[in-house]
């Protein structure tokens, strides 16, 4: 039989049935008419050398219903952006580039930064947030979808899945995450099944269900890359600038909208990507700093809505999430078990201890500065105090892409 449960505050969508892209997307060109669609490509520079993103652009040349492409270039110099502008033409379609380490973009930068406006951190966070500003700045889509440009066997119904609950009229979403399962001959997906999920357990067990917990305990797969929303609430979010950009994009769609406008969508059957480093050994990298960010993220987050988050609750969450995190273990031992996965108990316990560790360093941050401000300043306000800012980021994107 297959799953269409609902669970949690947000209404989930499935995958039921024979995929049929032709419906799909006659569906979209039709809803595109009243509501275009611009798709966000983050991609780095190296990724132009690697074996996804090359199918991925000869994919998106069907897709008839994108209204625009903006891709968001990072750690490229003036060759790699140069080559850049050419490899993209494979898209058959108009794209526009932004080039975040060029001069132009990064005395935008400077200026928002000398005039105290948050711009965060050189990442994928600041990237897509200047990709937001640029389609602001033009509006010309109603619709923003994002993905990754590391998806090893991508196929554009992704896209159209992620963006139909939003391009649709009928359905009135404003915020859509994809979910999709991380398994091949085993399980992936760790940071979610070993992490967030069970210290978002532990975190109800110390607070109660309080609301915030409950919308992000109701995603199946919170840290997908994958999301639509409204331009709109895109206009009114903050971004994180670190690996918190996950979380910290569903924590904005909670303070801007009711769960009852968010969804998330079963996208494809299998889902394959560049996994990341544990990095046990060094905290300021891969998987180990993207705990600390994850959980600092999560902990101001609930302190915003007022939790009280004193340091006996924190000390007692750490034991709390260590002993969920190590029940999750042996579920997840059992269900690969019976689908006959490969199951490796020490990696996955060498992966909770190291995500147990990036908890402490995160508690021991978020006590010394409880405010402490990694997120991007929302385009309402750069707008509120650079009025002409995003003209003149069209102007710089456009002399960067005669």
């Amino acid at each position: 039989m297959a799953d269409f449960h609902q669970n949690g505050v947000i209404t989930t969508l499935h995958r039921l049935g024979a995929p049929d892209r032709p419906r799909l997307e006659a569906d979209l060109l039709r809803f595109a008419q009243r509501r275009p669609l611009a798709l966000i490509l983050p991609a780095l520079a190296s990724e132009m050398d690697g074996p996804a993103l090359g199918p991925i652009l000869e994919e998106l040349k069907g897709a008839e219903y994108i209204n625009e492409i903006v891709v968001t270039l990072g750690k490229a110099g003036k060759k790699e952006f140069n080559r850049a502008r050419e490899y993209f033409k494979a898209l058959n379609k108009p794209f526009s580039i932004v080039w975040n380490d060029g001069r132009r973009a990064q005395k935008l930068l400077a200026e928002l930064n000398d005039g105290g406006i948050g711009i965060g951190q050189d990442g994928k966070g600041r990237s897509v947030w200047l990709a937001l500003g640029l389609i602001l700045a033009r509006g010309q889509s109603r619709v923003v979808a994002l993905h990754d440009c590391d998806i090893l066997d991508y196929n554009r119904e992704l896209l159209g899945r992620l963006a139909y609950p939003l391009m649709s009229s009928h359905l009135a979403y404003e915020f859509c995450k994809g979910y999709y399962a991380r398994v091949t001959h085993r399980m992936y997906g760790r940071v979610t099944r070993l992490f967030v999920t069970p210290l978002i357990m532990a975190l109800e067990t110390a607070l109660g269900p309080l609301p915030y917990l409950r919308f992000m305990g109701s995603f199946r797969y919170p840290l997908a890359g994958e999301f639509a929303m409204d331009l709109e609430l895109a206009r009114m979010n903050r971004i994180p600038g670190d690996w918190g950009l996950e979380v910290g994009v569903l924590g904005e769609v909670y303070r801007n909208t009711s769960p009852r406008r968010v969804c998330q969508v079963d996208l494809v059957d299998t889902y394959e990507h560049k996994h990341q480093e544990l990095s046990s050994e060094d905290p300021g990298k891969g998987l180990a700093k993207m705990s600390t960010d994850i959980a600092r993220t999560l902990l101001r987050a609930l302190a915003a809505e007022g939790a009280e988050l004193s340091r006996g609750m924190l000390r007692a969450l750490e034991v709390s999430y260590l002993r969920r995190a190590e029940d999750m273990i042996a579920t997840y031992a059992a269900d690969s078990a019976v689908n006959g996965l490969s199951f490796d108990r020490h990696a996955e316990g060498l992966a909770v201890e190291t995500f147990a560790q990036g908890l402490s360093r995160a508690i021991q941050q978020f006590t010394a500065d409880p405010r402490g401000q990694s997120v991007i300043s929302n385009w309402n306000r750069v707008i509120s105090a650079v009025p002409d800012f995003l003209e003149r980021l069209v102007e710089a994107v456009e002399a960067d892409n005669p």
